[in-house]
């Protein structure tokens, strides 16, 4: 690719594979974390022990900008309503377990750098251009996501490389099964219990859309 082409960032919906391409990519965009640490009281000394009680997710927040004022379509109903779908509750993909909902896992990729599997937290939306009639032409986006699963030192990296080696990872897609899953990536349809085990999933019917399962060597027989 040559470098100085444009690539433009995007989000996909992992539970319905919709990708929302981005008409501007961020000017720039915050990283932060935090982490848990418990202190325990010491009589007689200013600093109590400390003691790591565990981590949090990472949080990625962007702002985001779409103008259709070239079209004059609705900015909304072109571009950011499929934003705000990422926010809310997806009632077509309920747990068959307890029959309740949750909104979509997605994944934030710009070209092939890196990509940030997550969820959405915070959506703002201003709207700051309409047409005559009332019509939304730009929208101006603030975007905070938390991260979905823990990829190692540093999450923001190549999909394809960075990784453990010998070791993969697969996105569950809509009616995907653990044997199917088992008999594309290791061969063997009877290889669904490893899967399961490494990803300590109990019930494989309840395999859901947007789950990144590890697919690590089979061991030796």
């Amino acid at each position: 690719m040559d470098s100085g082409q444009l690539v433009k960032a995007s989000i996909t919906n992992l539970d319905t594979n919709e990708t929302i391409t981005f008409e501007f990519n961020p000017a720039e965009y915050s990283i932060s974390k935090t982490n848990n640490w418990a202190t325990s009281s010491t009589v007689g000394e200013n600093v109590g022990e400390l003691e790591f009680s565990g981590g949090n997710p990472i949080e990625l927040t962007m702002a985001l900008i779409f103008d259709t004022s070239l079209s004059g379509e609705d900015v909304q109903g072109t571009y950011t309503s499929k934003l705000w779908k990422l926010a809310m509750v997806n009632q077509d993909n309920l747990d068959p377990t307890t029959n309740r909902g949750r909104p979509p896992r997605c994944e934030f990729r710009w070209g092939g750098n890196w990509s940030f599997q997550a969820v959405v937290t915070s959506i703002t939306e201003k709207l700051t251009l309409f047409l005559p009639d009332g019509t939304p032409i730009r929208s101006d986006i603030n975007l905070t996501l938390k991260q979905a699963q823990d990829e190692g030192d540093f999450p923001f990296q190549n999909p394809t490389s960075g990784g453990t080696v010998g070791h993969r990872s697969h996105i569950v897609r809509q009616r995907e099964t653990l044997d199917g899953i088992a008999a594309a990536e290791y061969g063997q349809a009877r290889h669904w219990r490893f899967i399961a085990e490494v990803n300590h999933i109990d019930n494989p019917l309840t395999l859901r859309p947007g789950r990144v399962l590890r697919l690590p060597p089979l061991p030796e027989e």
